[in-house]
């Protein structure tokens, strides 16, 4: 039976309490705190990103009209602008990166095998490897100078292509490498990591391959290699070559000593010529090269969040507040993907969120509530609206 509870409270019943308190111990989130635990804090800042309010000032004033509600929200108490401002400064960031791990992990085995992983038709787990940079205003953001005339900071993500769902993120400075969210990595076995040119190291390169994973990478102009032999190719499929060949250079030799496969490709339909290389030998050239054509997926996730969730005016100025923001946004990004898993909603996660935004404070069953979102037309995306259809 239903017990009338409110939307927002029936979402925030995915976080399991335990894990959230293990990721609030480890980082002493708890330690000498007077108001406003870290649940509470989260509460408050989730319910910001899903009613999509423009700031910590907007939220508060909101919760407050609201005040006979809080408890049964799961507020313990009222929460003050200044309180939560001073958490978001305060507290541990990596807590709430940890707990977007766990719901991560919630939310991955419940994924179907997509129509992309199905017509590639490999065994192993495809993920996308990219970053992108959020600018900030340096008169604000000074600790996130990147140069004389900006400042910004980078979310570099691992992307699962099977519902396109995080797998692995990292916040950092936006002069850091690209190359670096390598190191970040545990390479699964069988699995393949597509990437751009930008993480062009042959000694990462060879870290993954020694751990008997594949990756698919385009070759830079000035790569150097040397010719083995090819394979037999039917050019009328848009193969230009199909090589075996190893590293001319003697420094990259010493880098990468074994082989890579070297495949040159013509799109189709835009008559550009790519060359791809990887270390998967056995996999049809075509195959290898719609593996890293479905790398545009991370593209359009990096767009669609930052049109959809709140990342773009940060809360606080505080590189501690502004990563806070980060991954409570994507906690609650990943709220709404574990709801359309659970319940088998054909509804897409941009009109989840619009409906989710005007009916936290109903008492629908969730079921109820985003069945009757579903259009009677159709809607065509345009510069202005991006549907992002990873799920």
């Amino acid at each position: 039976m239903h017990l009338d509870k409110y939307v927002f409270s029936q979402l925030l019943e995915f976080v399991d309490p335990y894990q959230f308190k293990k990721c609030v111990d480890r980082y002493g989130g708890a330690y000498r705190m007077r108001r406003l635990p870290c649940s509470q804090q989260f509460r408050a800042m989730v319910f910001g990103q899903l009613a999509y309010r423009e700031s910590l000032r907007d939220t508060v004033t909101c919760l407050a009209a609201h005040e006979e509600k809080l408890y049964h929200m799961g507020f313990t108490q009222k929460v003050a602008r200044n309180t939560l401002a001073v958490a978001n400064e305060k507290r541990d960031w990596r807590i709430y990166r940890d707990l977007a791990m766990v719901l991560i992990e919630q939310v991955r085995p419940m994924e179907p095998l997509s129509k992309e992983i199905v017509s590639l038709n490999l065994a192993g787990t495809v993920y996308l490897l990219d970053s992108t940079v959020i600018e900030l205003c340096l008169s604000t953001f000074g600790w996130a100078q990147f140069d004389a005339q900006y400042a910004s900071i980078k979310l570099n993500m691992q992307l699962d292509l099977n519902g396109s769902v995080p797998a692995f993120f990292t916040i950092v400075s936006g002069r850091a490498n690209d190359v670096n969210f390598l190191d970040e990595l545990t390479y699964e076995k069988g699995a393949y990591y597509c990437m751009d040119k930008g993480y062009l190291d042959y000694r990462r390169w060879h870290t993954i391959h020694t751990a008997g994973a594949y990756f698919v990478t385009r070759a830079r102009d000035n790569m150097q290699v040397r010719r083995l032999y090819s394979h037999a190719i039917d050019k009328t499929t848009g193969l230009l070559c199909d090589q075996v060949v190893v590293l001319k250079d003697r420094k990259s030799v010493l880098r990468y000593p074994g082989k890579l496969r070297r495949i040159k490709y013509r799109d189709v339909e835009t008559s550009v010529v790519y060359v791809f290389v990887t270390n998967d030998f056995t996999s049809d050239a075509r195959t290898i090269a719609r593996v890293y054509k479905y790398r545009w997926q991370i593209e359009l996730f990096f767009r669609w969040t930052k049109q959809h969730l709140k990342i773009k005016n940060f809360w606080g100025t505080s590189a501690n507040a502004v990563k806070t923001q980060l991954c409570i946004a994507i906690c609650s990004y990943l709220l709404l993907a574990i709801v359309k898993k659970r319940l088998c909603l054909e509804l897409d996660l941009y009109r989840m969120l619009q409906i989710t935004s005007v009916s936290l404070l109903d008492k629908k069953r969730l079921p109820e509530l985003y069945s009757v979102g579903v259009p009677q037309f159709d809607v065509k995306s345009g510069p202005e609206q991006l549907l992002f259809e990873g799920f």
